[in-house]
């Protein structure tokens, strides 16, 4: 190990959400690893009782008031956010992080996030710290994708990326989702983000497990992969059945309802209630296939496939890759994508992930 690993190795970091579900299992496996997290979150006695069961130091502290979190992140290398939804932490943890001087990572699949982390570009670069959310599932494999495609096909100005994921909900995903039907779809045309119908568009995709029905969501690389590629025109796909479709469909005229804030606060409370995430067993036993597909002006395209780890376990290995990477370089300061800061090869490295074929 080099003096530098050496030296980075002891600077601290922090898993802010650390008993969350996805949070707890990168807590455990970093811990495996012979990483020393210092895991917090909103409840000291929750982030306390998972400190002491795997040996490492806990803190508590909310995010309402920026200048107080400022000074709970101050000293800490690099954060790894997993307190969803982001919608409501992003924003102070990267403003804290900002001035703390701490490198923000986080888990999320958020539109929103990714933008709000681009528009804090200069303010990141200046404080020499990362900004790069998006570290799991969301988006490291179909970011990769989209990188190696817009390499096969440099002129490329339309992409369509998918993946057909058997991961289940986590509690904070659920509620997310919830929060992504009230805003609609989202696809970029000409450079822009704009809001559609959700299902907006439907066609039969070959993800890698055979050709199925696949409608369009508002998933985060309608932000990322434009900023890792420059690619224009961006959808992304899932698969859906006839009866999901239709439901997709009907929501649209429900959606001005799912924005009301008390009725997303009923929704969540059931979530939290009823929603729990994949056990080891049941992820062990759910592969993604992630899809890309590249267009130019003259009609040329160029087809992506991967198949990987389930959406869980690739956000344990995805963030901790993204960690070790950091530990080991000091990138120059900005907003990144998984892709742009690691390299577009970084999902092929992740366990359970096949060859990325291009054709």
């Amino acid at each position: 190990m080099s003096e530098q690993n050496k030296q980075s190795e002891q600077e601290p970091w922090m898993i802010y959400g650390a008993y969350g579900y996805t949070g707890e299992l990168i807590a455990r496996e970093a811990v495996r690893r012979g990483h020393r997290p210092v895991l917090a979150g909103r409840s000291l006695e929750k982030a306390q009782a998972l400190a002491n069961e795997l040996g490492l130091e806990a803190i508590g502290f909310s995010l309402d008031n920026v200048e107080q979190a400022t000074q709970q992140i101050k000293g800490f290398s690099l954060v790894l956010n997993c307190a969803g939804p982001f919608s409501a932490t992003a924003e102070p943890m990267m403003k804290s992080c900002i001035t703390a001087r701490a490198n923000y990572l986080d888990i999320t699949g958020e539109i929103a996030v990714f933008e709000l982390a681009q528009s804090l570009n200069d303010k990141a670069r200046s404080a020499g710290i990362v900004l790069c959310p998006g570290v799991g599932f969301d988006v490291i494999p179909t970011d990769c994708v989209a990188a190696s495609l817009k390499a096969a096909l440099p002129d490329a100005t339309h992409l369509a990326l998918g993946f057909d994921s058997r991961s289940g909900f986590s509690p904070g995903t659920a509620k997310t989702s919830v929060e992504g039907l009230a805003q609609g779809g989202k696809v970029r045309r000409d450079g822009r983000i704009e809001t559609v119908p959700l299902a907006y568009q439907v066609r039969r995709i070959d993800f890698g497990d055979g050709e199925k029905d696949a409608m369009t969501i508002p998933w985060g690389d309608v932000s990322t992969a434009y900023h890792s590629t420059g690619i224009p025109n961006i959808e992304v796909f899932i698969p859906g059945s006839p009866r999901m479709i239709k439901s997709a469909r009907s929501a649209n005229y429900v959606r001005p309802l799912l924005g009301i804030k008390f009725v997303q606060k009923l929704i969540k409370a059931r979530i939290a209630r009823t929603v729990k995430g994949p056990d080891e067993a049941a992820r062990a036993k759910m592969p993604t296939f992630v899809w890309g597909e590249a267009t130019n002006t003259r009609g040329e395209k160029k087809t992506a496939r991967i198949r990987t780890a389930n959406g869980y376990s690739l956000t344990i290995t995805g963030s901790l890759a993204v960690i070790e990477h950091l530990m080991e370089s000091q990138p120059t300061g900005g907003a990144y994508t998984p892709s742009r800061l690691v390299g577009a090869d970084l999902v092929t490295r992740l366990p359970e992930s096949g060859d990325l074929v291009i054709h």
